[in-house]
């Protein structure tokens, strides 16, 4: 990625209209793979309703507002909105929902009481008194009712099956839960202090500003790699150090490679310390390091004491709608992506890809050939881009 970045900033500003033909081919199958992954993301995350509602609250909440810390604050309201209603609101609603359906139970029972009362009272004709009668249908429901032989026992089996939790060997790499809370306070400590930084400088130097921004990228990711796709457009795009063009460029290339997207780091770090007196590959190990420190340091610290905090409600609770939000965010993603993806000579910023609807076909194509057909996503891309020059060839020419 640091090489694609070499390249990228040797690229005139202008570029032949057959080239942006190509990248808008590119950009629209890479939007079919992100949106892809949303929905195979969205499949994964969606346990109930509640979740559902808030993969649906971060995809909508998020295509309406930017700002840095707007995304971060989504995917706490996730969790926070999870913990407050498996731990306190559901408690709640089940047990009005118990009160009024053992309310409705004793009002039938005394409904059938009063009914059997008034057939014993009632001397059927051509029938001796002493000479029993089969029970009626509402009889027999009352005796059911009353009598608690009668009732039929739960399988329990199911229900224990269900509680069964399975139990990872933590033993064999676990660290000690003193050297883990130091790893964690240590890493918060770091947080802090680079945030609080770059708020006190007026100006702050350009490699303690993006370094800032992909630590706290690195730091809230959730949910998988395409998450980090509109975080990282917002922290380098927004500002106005990597330009719409070369940031769909290096998505495209990302995209169609193997590994992580957090590698595109690498790349928009190269890019983002351009036009300042560092050097560009010091801005790719600032975004290295700032992208994946975060996530390493936690997964470290908290080894120490995922054995204990897996079991704890409050935590897989908060996991949860975490998740959910931060699935969201990736819908987000597809609908930028898609608004940034067609490129021309006029607007070299990206317009929207559903001016065209050659753009519309070409996303839908990936999104089916790779979704249906088992197309490996470096392939459909790379076929994105040839549809573009087919594009070019028939109305760009």
């Amino acid at each position: 990625m640091f090489c694609l970045s070499l390249g990228v900033r040797q690229i005139d500003e202008v570029l032949p209209a057959v080239a942006y033909a190509f990248l808008s081919g590119l950009n629209a199958s890479t939007v079919g793979i992100v949106a892809l992954a949303a929905v195979q993301l969205a499949e994964k995350a969606i346990k109930d309703r509640l979740t559902r509602i808030l993969v649906l609250f971060g995809a909508c909440a998020g295509m309406c507002y930017t700002a840095l810390w707007y995304f971060p604050a989504l995917i706490i309201a996730g969790g926070i909105v999870t913990v407050i209603w498996d731990l306190f609101l559901r408690q709640q609603i089940e047990g009005l929902k118990a009160k009024r359906e053992a309310k409705k139970r004793v009002q039938s029972r005394l409904l059938d009481r009063a009914v059997v009362e008034a057939s014993n009272s009632v001397e059927l004709p051509g029938r001796s008194t002493g000479t029993s009668q089969p029970a009626s249908g509402v009889q027999r429901r009352y005796a059911a009712q009353t009598n608690p032989d009668t009732q039929a026992v739960p399988e329990t089996g199911s229900a224990c099956a269900m509680n069964e939790v399975d139990r990872t060997d933590m033993k064999s790499y676990a660290i000690p839960i003193s050297i883990g809370l130091t790893i964690i306070a240590a890493f918060f400590g770091s947080f802090i202090a680079i945030l609080a930084a770059r708020g006190v400088l007026s100006d702050p130097p350009r490699p303690l500003d993006l370094f800032a921004n992909m630590y706290l990228a690195g730091t809230i990711i959730f949910g998988g790699g395409p998450v980090v796709i509109p975080l990282l457009r917002e922290y380098v795009v927004e500002p106005g150090w990597v330009s719409t063009r070369d940031f769909l460029i290096g998505l495209a290339i990302i995209q169609a490679f193997p590994g992580p997207n957090f590698n595109f780091a690498v790349y928009l770090g190269a890019l983002a310390i351009l036009g300042t007196q560092h050097s560009t590959v010091l801005g790719a190990f600032i975004g290295f390091m700032g992208i994946f420190v975060p996530g390493i340091t936690l997964a470290v610290g908290f080894q120490s004491l995922w054995g204990t905090l897996r079991d704890k409600p409050l935590v897989s609770s908060m996991l949860r709608g975490i998740n959910a939000a931060a699935v969201g965010l990736v819908f987000t993603a597809v609908y930028r992506l898609w608004e940034i993806g067609y490129l021309t000579q006029e607007a070299s910023s990206g317009q929207s890809l559903g001016r065209d609807p050659w753009w519309v076909v070409v996303t839908t194509l990936t999104y089916a050939s790779n979704a249906w057909f088992r197309v490996p996503p470096p392939i459909a891309i790379i076929g994105g881009g040839i549809l573009g020059l087919c594009w070019y060839g028939a109305v760009g020419s």
